[in-house]
């Protein structure tokens, strides 16, 4: 099942892509009808689980919570005030943290960046069901902190608004144009640390430090 809404933003690539991923955006506009029940909530969470990470460590943490619970209402009011305006439409909330450091206060440097993985993981598995996620990183994560009792090894990182897309969901300006603004990126060629437009040089290999994943 594919979003209902992702022929009208689909990416313009400069090579085929899955269609998961060049049908994949991120709105504003949720369907506040819409409930998001266990089956598909944990289809979501699952997802994440096997995302791979350093040592297999899995440092990603994740407090999912429903509209119409008091958490939801919680985790709004961290928010900053131009995603409050429209995240309370979504049937879910999901506070995304990293645990930095393991149990035995030894630092994860890769935590951040493999929680960033799992997150990405979600967030292609909720296009693949017909659902929508869009990530804000406009809350305050010290209050998270304290109402959420996080521990010193956890760092809030993302909250992710999930549900489904609705085409008239009504938005207050600048939102509602960006929510009908065509996608774009920077060229591809910008983003190589090669010779623009090569991809067919090859520097030596050197030992990163990163530990495989797994």
């Amino acid at each position: 099942m594919t979003s209902s809404t992702s022929t009208r933003k689909t990416a313009e690539t400069s090579t085929p892509v899955h269609p998961l991923i060049g049908e994949r955006w991120s709105p504003r506009g949720f369907d506040r009808r819409y409930v998001l029940d266990d089956g598909a909530l944990l289809s979501l969470l699952e997802a994440a689980r096997w995302a791979p990470s350093a040592n297999n460590s899995q440092p990603w943490r994740f407090l999912p919570t429903r509209r119409n619970e008091v958490t939801f209402d919680q985790l709004t009011d961290l928010l900053a005030p131009g995603n409050r305006s429209w995240a309370p439409a979504a049937s879910a909330l999901v506070l995304v943290a990293a645990q930095t450091a393991d149990d035995t206060g030894r630092p994860r440097p890769w935590a951040l960046y493999d929680t960033g993985q799992a997150v990405a993981a979600l967030t292609i598995q909720a296009q693949a069901t017909g659902l929508s996620v869009h990530q804000m990183g406009g809350f305050d994560a010290d209050a998270a902190r304290r109402i959420f009792n996080l521990d010193s090894t956890l760092t809030p990182v993302v909250v992710l608004a999930v549900g489904r897309h609705d085409a008239d969901a009504r938005l207050p300006e600048p939102l509602a144009a960006r929510e009908h603004a065509s996608r774009s990126r920077e060229p591809l060629d910008a983003l190589l640390l090669t010779d623009r437009g090569s991809l067919t040089h090859r520097g030596p290999l050197t030992d990163t430090g990163r530990a495989d994943t797994a």
